[in-house]
């Protein structure tokens, strides 16, 4: 048993280290994006294609929309509205009904079956 908590434990932080990662990642990605956005701008500026007013909104629009979640659209974080979620059948039919009548049963034996041993293994004790 112990082997499995610390294999529990490796995937955790297996988890933990590639979010770290993926973090770092798009931290980088987003600096990059802002770098070649700006030497654009730059370079627009230069030849007179737009102001600098113009190219400092150009690069923190290019960067607003690479931070958006793809499924975010354009609706505004304040309108989005819950999933919802519909239930076409809440009551068992009684073949299902019967199924989960004997699950339990079987469950019941089971448990009483696991007692029954424990009580014999501690009297052996």
């Amino acid at each position: 048993m112990a082997g499995f908590g610390n294999l529990l434990q490796k995937a955790f932080y297996l988890g933990v280290g590639i979010a770290s990662y993926a973090g770092e990642k798009a931290g980088s990605t987003l600096q990059d994006l802002r770098t070649q956005a700006q030497k654009l701008a730059d370079e627009m500026v230069k030849r007179g294609e737009m102001n600098a007013e113009e190219a400092s909104r150009f690069v923190d629009d290019l960067v607003r929309q690479a931070q958006k979640t793809p499924d975010s659209g354009n609706e505004p974080a304040g309108d989005r509205q819950p999933r919802r979620i519909e239930i076409l059948d809440d009551e068992p039919d009684d073949a299902d009904r019967a199924t989960a009548d004997d699950d339990t049963e079987r469950l019941r034996q089971q448990v009483a079956a696991l007692q029954a041993e424990l009580q014999r293994l501690q009297n052996e004790s």
